[in-house]
Order: structure tokens, then C-alpha cells, then sequence
């Protein structure tokens, strides 16, 4: 009998997705995906790009940000990409989604303004992969133990290597293609 084949678990799976969000990115520094999900089922997607209908940094080939020689410290004032979070967030709002008591898998730890969007819109739980390297440890640590005091559960979610394999087999060949002979 053949080995069972290895299923991501829901976690990593939408942890994945949160991934492939990521490849819509229009940052050239940090592409972060973002996906929204309640009951095992997908509410909203997002990734950090401009608001729509403004240009994008990936299109223009440059950081907007850094070619205004902005400092790290004030990134967040001249940035130009709305946040993959808060993306999610907009797109199940302009769809009249509610995602109050929803999981939210992000790529990158979120900023403290998103951490506290999260928290107002009805977040209860945050997935990611990456912690965010802040300048300022300090206040972010105050903002995500003050997220954990109003409910928001937080926990970070490493893929584990077959699931890292399978995801790569899966991209790389035809997917559907027939595993078993015909009968």
C-alpha cells in the first residue's frame, strides 16, 4: 500500500494562500499577503499595493518612499502601499462581509496601526509567519500585548518542510494532471 500523501494542515494551508496573496504585492521591499478566513472558509484576500487607481512602485521600478529619501523611522507616514491587512479588511467591507470573530493569516507580523485595525474590526485571532522587525520595540510591543488584552489571540505558524515540498510539486507541474491508470 502506497504512503498516505501528506495534507497541509488548515493552517498552513491558509497560511499558503496568504502566500500566493503576497505575489499581487506591488511593494518591491516587503510583499505581504493577507487572508481573512471564518470557519475554514475564505472571507477576503489582500496584499499591500497602492489605493486603486494611483501608480505603484512595482510598475514604476522604484520605492516610492525611498526616493523621497524618507528615513525608516517615518516609513509609515510616506508610504505608499495601503497594508495587506487592511486591504482584507476593505475588500470584505466593500463587499458587505462580516469578518467579526474571523482568523486573519498574514506573511508579516503587522504595524501597530493594522495590529489595532484588526483588533476594531472583529479580529480574533492572527496567524503569521514572519515577526515584523520593528524600529521602535517598545511601542509595538506595548500595541500587541495591548491586542492580546482586548482578545486577540496571536500566534506564529512555521511551514513544515513537507508541506513546503508539496506546495512547490504542486506549482511546479500540472496539478490535475492523472496520478492513477484509468480502469
Amino acid at each position: 500500500m502506497p504512503e498516505p500523501k501528506h495534507r497541509p494542515s488548515w493552517d498552513e494551508y491558509f497560511l499558503i494562500l496568504a502566500k500566493v496573496a503576497a505575489t499581487r504585492s506591488t511593494c518591491l521591499s516587503r510583499p505581504t499577503g493577507a487572508v481573512i478566513v471564518l470557519g475554514k472558509q475564505v472571507l477576503a484576500t489582500g496584499y499591500n499595493g497602492s489605493m486603486p487607481g494611483m501608480p505603484n512602485c512595482s510598475d514604476e521600478g522604484a520605492c516610492f518612499r525611498r526616493c523621497l529619501n524618507v528615513p525608516d523611522h517615518e516609513k509609515n507616514d510616506y508610504a505608499r502601499n495601503v497594508h495587506a491587512e487592511a486591504n482584507a479588511i476593505a475588500r470584505a467591507a466593500r463587499k458587505g462581509i462580516s469578518i467579526q470573530g474571523a482568523t486573519v493569516y498574514v506573511t508579516l507580523f503587522p504595524c501597530y496601526t493594522c495590529l489595532k485595525l484588526l483588533v476594531a474590526a472583529g479580529i480574533k485571532e492572527l496567524v503569521y509567519e514572519l515577526d515584523y522587525e520593528t524600529i521602535n520595540n517598545k511601542r509595538d510591543t506595548h500595541w500587541r500585548q495591548e491586542a492580546e488584552k482586548a482578545g486577540l489571540k496571536i500566534r506564529k505558524l512555521e511551514l513544515l518542510e513537507q508541506t513546503k515540498k508539496i506546495v512547490i510539486e504542486y506549482v511546479n507541474n500540472i496539478t490535475s494532471a492523472r496520478n492513477l491508470e484509468s480502469e
